[in-house]
């Protein structure tokens, strides 16, 4: 059991870090094909060329396997911000947490001062934690 839960704003926050960890392993990914690993000398080894092959595709499995959690996560994340409840409150958080909008966007966006969006994330923040909370309690009764 987890004696310190994430707050609602640090589950919600996951997502921008998750799309930055996705695609720091899609450079990672092009970089290995780019470089190829080992260099081929002109008496064509193919057994090392062959290692190298298994290598870049073990790789990329990996890489693969990584992104896809990462996904499932932000997946995750996507179903929480559904089950809001209020509208606005829901709109607000998938334009902060999956669109990754600007607080001054969001405004723009939703016809509404910064001073009112804050509030506004606050109040979507408080369901998001009671969504958190109902779901951790589920998890225990379940275990038990």
């Amino acid at each position: 059991m987890n004696d310190n839960p994430m707050t609602a704003k640090e589950y919600l926050s996951q997502a921008y870090r998750i799309d930055q960890r996705i695609n720091a392993k899609l450079e990672q990914a092009e970089r290995t094909v780019a470089y190829g690993g080992e260099r081929v000398s002109y008496s064509r080894n193919v057994h090392r060329m062959e290692d190298t092959v298994v290598r870049l595709i073990e790789a990329e499995r990996a890489l693969d396997r990584e992104i896809d959690a990462f996904l499932d996560v932000k997946q995750e994340i996507r179903q929480t911000i559904a089950l809001v409840a209020d509208a606005d409150c829901r709109l607000l958080l998938e334009l902060r947490y999956l669109s990754m909008k600007r607080w001054e966007d969001i405004a723009g966006e939703m016809q509404m001062c910064r001073t009112s969006v804050y509030l506004l994330h606050r109040r979507a923040l408080d369901m998001v934690e009671t969504i958190l909370r109902t779901r951790e309690e589920c998890a225990r009764h379940d275990a038990q």
